[in-house]
């Protein structure tokens, strides 16, 4: 139509220079359209392809982060495996030099005089033995070769040991000649280093009893040879602990609960025998204590790594129960190892910590989602504990919960089941405050069943389904109610050891040094009350935002609206001597009436519950009030001038007399409230 009117103008006025023609215009402006168009789909295109590469350089960045960080992990290990590699080296640096010197004061020894350095001390000791006058000496050698040959060791160190006290003897004396003596101590030398080989053959059978074992150690000590005796009995127990860890991995899969437990058993009984033995063989000096430690330390890793590796799935009650008893387990045994001076509680801890706390955080969040699915689909039961559930002896009987409350108590009854008290002592913290979590999931999940709009719309996702809604006034106040007996009663009653352990801790003059930030210690009673009511707290104002804002807004628009308050006749005003609040404020004591009246009914015997929601009601009320700026710029316009009576109906202390007619409010907001309303009147 207006193409046709154009051309209709065209014909009807003929073109001048000074006048553009309606067509010219027309086919400009479609021109500079279509370019516009064109432009913007080739930028959105350039757009669109930056944010592709900028996609995929982030992932490559991200990529490459997990490959470095794995890289750092690896070349850790590979600085501790260096550090212990070193730490060996120099202990044989130190054997090796001892074993030097002890050479050199040989040699230093039998070169004293001089009419003998060049001389051999074989011929001499061939002049011995074909000696006609059967020099003891030489009787000696020839029965210790006979013992030495038919592998008689024990009774070759018995004569070795007794020749070189008298030979000590003879030394004293000097009666005989340096020469001899000696080509005799270098002929006992000889026999010696032979006894001290087939002492190591022996000791390094793997049959061999343990008390020959001793036998053989401790020959090896009484020879000079302490450092590699202590070498061998700990090669020999690392030995034997390898097989029987060997032979039980294959019932891990069978014992998912006790493995650990067994697995611990296995390797710190070991430790201690090997302890024991050192502690009797070798004494504790420096060194030896050094030699142990890096031996256990070894051995205590390969065991962290066994518990890991051999663990049911981390989210699953056996793994958590698995962890449990490993830590109970295992720091009793490091408990009893510092008897030999051994302190392993500590590397222990740090070994297992990550195991331990990735099990718990898995074995959380399966709880919080069968609690959230309990919510979502909740219904309303009245539970009488039975003899013997897990509700019986901590909640009085006939209380009123929902199944999702059940539900609460029982995965964290679970949960307490399969903790131990050393798991208490070093996470019963971290432990508490998942607790905390997990409520707080609770309450926000009730809200999500609750009428109304979520204060905070990141509670829960949209997306989550509700199957159950709480329409009722019952029904609301029954969730309501069973939130406040989960956190004033129940929780607190199951966690109460938690609280008497640390109690008993600080009075043993307990001390968290080294127990870590999850400790018992990282967590006040009070503190962990305060968050508990915190979250009680969001769920009792969202129900009372939800519960007033319902009455006041009626399709859209509010009840209370003072105009009402303007008007010389009005149906919401009664006109009396004495007059009643106006009639929404009526409606709204009636309907806080029957609310009363429902919880007396439902919340039987929990008058401070109900003393709290219709406080905070009357605060709501209040608050909202105070804060509704369009209902007190009414008063402000000049224009209208507030009637008698309607000064009267406003007037707000007969407002506050219906309410604190069932309730008792001493709130500094409602104070607060109160005096703005009275500043506005």
């Amino acid at each position: 139509m207006e193409s046709s009117s154009g051309e209709e103008l065209e014909e009807e006025f003929p073109g001048h220079e000074w006048i553009t023609p309606q067509s010219s215009i027309n086919a400009a402006y479609q021109s500079q359209t279509e370019k516009g168009i064109r432009k913007i789909c080739s930028e959105l295109l350039e757009l669109k392809d930056a944010i592709e590469n900028l996609s995929g350089n982030m992932q490559s960045k991200y990529l490459a982060f997990l490959r470095i960080s794995e890289e750092v992990v690896e070349a850790e290990q590979e600085l501790i495996e260096l550090q212990k590699h070193v730490s060996a080296q120099g202990i044989l640096v130190q054997d090796l030099m001892s074993g030097v010197c002890r050479e050199l004061d040989v040699w230093f020894k039998s070169n004293k005089e001089e009419d003998v350095k060049e001389k051999d001390f074989q011929a001499e000791l061939d002049e011995i033995l074909s000696d006609d006058t059967q020099d003891p000496k030489a009787i000696f050698l020839d029965k210790l070769d006979a013992l030495l040959a038919e592998h008689k060791m024990e009774e070759a160190l018995l004569a070795l040991e007794a020749e070189e006290k008298k030979y000590l003897v003879a030394d004293e004396s000097s009666k005989e000649s340096n020469a001899e003596l000696s080509a005799f101590k270098t002929a006992l030398f000889k026999r010696k280093a032979i006894l001290e080989d087939q002492l190591v053959r022996w000791s390094e059978q793997p049959s061999l009893p343990i008390t020959e074992l001793r036998k053989s150690l401790a020959g090896l000590v009484k020879i000079g040879k302490s450092s590699l005796a202590h070498q061998l009995l700990l090669k020999a127990y690392g030995s034997r602990l390898q097989k029987n860890v060997e032979a039980f991995l294959p019932s891990c899969s069978i014992y998912t609960e006790t493995y650990a437990a067994s697995l611990s058993q296995i390797v710190f009984s070991a430790i201690a025998k090997a302890a024991k033995d050192t502690n009797t063989l070798f004494g504790d000096s420096p060194m030896n204590m050094n030699r142990i430690i890096q031996w256990a330390e070894y051995e205590i890793e390969t065991f962290a790594r066994l518990v890991k590796e051999n663990s049911p799935l981390p989210e699953s009650v056996s793994a958590l129960r698995a962890a449990c008893i490993c830590i109970q387990t295992s720091l009793s045994h490091c408990s009893f190892l510092e008897s030999y001076g051994l302190k392993f509680s500590k590397l222990l801890m740090v070994l297992l910590r990550p195991y331990i706390e990735e099990v718990l955080e898995l074995n959380f969040r399966r709880v919080r989602r069968k609690i959230v699915d309990a919510a979502r689909n909740d219904d309303i039961l009245l539970l009488t504990p039975q003899e013997g559930s897990p509700l019986s002896g901590a909640v009085a009987p006939n209380i009123m919960l929902t199944s999702s409350g059940k539900k609460f108590i029982s995965v964290v009854n679970d949960i307490l089941d399969q903790v131990t008290p050393m798991t208490i002592v070093h996470f019963g913290g971290a432990i508490l405050n998942k607790f905390l979590q997990l409520f707080d999931r609770y309450v926000e999940t009730l809200i999500k069943v609750l009428p109304g709009p979520s204060e905070d719309d990141t509670l829960l996702e949209s997306k989550e389904p509700v199957e159950f809604k709480a329409e009722s006034d019952a029904q609301q106040l029954t969730l309501i109610g069973a939130a406040y007996t989960i956190a004033d009663e129940l929780l607190p009653a199951a966690v109460s050891k938690f609280f008497d352990m640390q109690t008993e801790k600080k009075g043993a003059g307990g001390s968290s040094e080294g127990l870590g930030s999850g400790s018992i210690y990282s967590i006040e009673h009070k503190e962990w009350k305060r968050h508990l009511q915190h979250s009680l707290d969001k769920l009792r104002d969202h129900f009372c935002r939800q519960y007033v804002l319902s009455f006041i807004y009626l399709e859209g628009k509010s009840r209370l609206d003072a105009r009402m308050y303007m008007e010389r006749k009005t149906d919401d005003l009664l006109f009396d001597a004495d007059p009643l609040p106006s009639l929404p404020f009526q409606a709204l004591f009636g309907r806080l009436q029957q609310l009363a009246s429902v919880a007396g009914d439902v919340l039987l015997g929990k008058d401070k519950i109900q003393k709290v929601l219709l406080s905070r009601l009357t605060e709501t009320v209040v608050m909202w009030l105070s804060n509704e700026q369009e209902f007190w710029d009414v008063f402000e316009d000049r224009s209208v001038q507030l009637q008698p009576s309607g000064l009267q109906q406003v007037h707000f202390p007969e407002c506050l007399c219906y309410f604190n007619a069932n309730t008792e409010v001493n709130n500094p907001l409602l104070l607060a409230a109160y005096s703005r309303y009275a500043l506005h009147r």
